[in-house]
């Protein structure tokens, strides 16, 4: 069985973000797998396990992605590839990753690609089903239980607060919401064999590319933090009071009422 997790490189989530000349600095940051990447290796490698299979993570970033793929290694992933487009694209969007993604993808042997719902950095959860359409394949998001059998996928998905049974025939595409299963970290042993396991670094020329094929559609015009938010007022006295003063912020100051 050939599984694809499709990786993001992305901020950690308890990183404090810094806007310099109107951009996100990345001095000094520290980035980490997307967590909701983390769940879609972890169900890879279950599948793998259960099903005699051969996992493969992808990302298209720049050079310093090889540390989180050698981390999806180390989790147990076979091979990696990095599809380095630092020098050939500039602040490239759902559609330049999904076209680079599927440009790779579109001669191999697939059986099932497995990405995160979305990426906390940016969160439109496009690029899985961009991925897919490109590929000609089904693909069912925010799933919370997978299984295969007798050559068919049975996907349960989070459909805000409910759930939706599917099944579907391979291969096929997911992504996966927080609950489908809880991510492993990597063991010392993992470490030691991620070193000798294969990473192959590709650019565009490799696979054909011309910049202006994937060029963004999108164009961020301007990126900035959200106001500091005022100290919160607390009202003293009789209860009676309060409410009367309460009311009188919400019409005065407030002016809601």
């Amino acid at each position: 069985m050939n599984i694809y997790v499709i990786l993001k490189r992305t901020f950690h989530t308890e990183e404090k973000i810094i806007i310099e000349n109107g951009k996100i600095s990345e001095d000094d940051a520290e980035f980490i797998i997307n967590p909701y990447d983390e769940y879609a290796i972890e169900e890879a490698i279950q599948l793998k396990d259960q099903n005699n299979g051969e996992v493969t993570v992808i990302t298209a970033g720049s050079q310093e992605a090889v540390k989180e793929l050698r981390t999806a290694l180390a989790m147990g992933c076979d091979k990696a590839v990095l599809i380095d487009i630092e020098d050939d694209v500039e602040d490239g969007d759902e559609f330049t990753i999904s076209h680079i993604l599927a440009q790779y993808l579109k001669e191999k042997e697939i059986d099932l690609i497995i990405g995160g719902n979305m990426a906390i950095d940016g969160g439109s959860g496009q690029v899985g089903p961009r991925l897919a359409e490109l590929l000609n394949i089904p693909y069912v998001t925010t799933i919370t239980e997978f299984q295969i059998k007798e050559g068919k996928a049975l996907v349960t998905r989070d459909v805000e607060g409910d759930s939706e049974i599917i099944e579907t025939t391979l291969p096929l595409l997911v992504t996966a919401q927080q609950g489908l299963n809880e991510p492993r970290y990597p063991s010392l042993p993992g470490i030691m064999k991620a070193k000798k396991k294969p990473l192959e670094q590709l650019e565009l020329d490799d696979l054909e590319l011309e910049e202006e094929e994937v060029a963004p559609k999108t164009k961020t015009i301007e990126i900035f933090l959200p106001p500091k938010k005022e100290a919160g007022k607390v009202l003293q006295g009789e209860l009676k009071d309060q409410v009367a003063e309460l009311v009188s912020l919400l019409r005065n100051e407030a002016k809601i009422i």
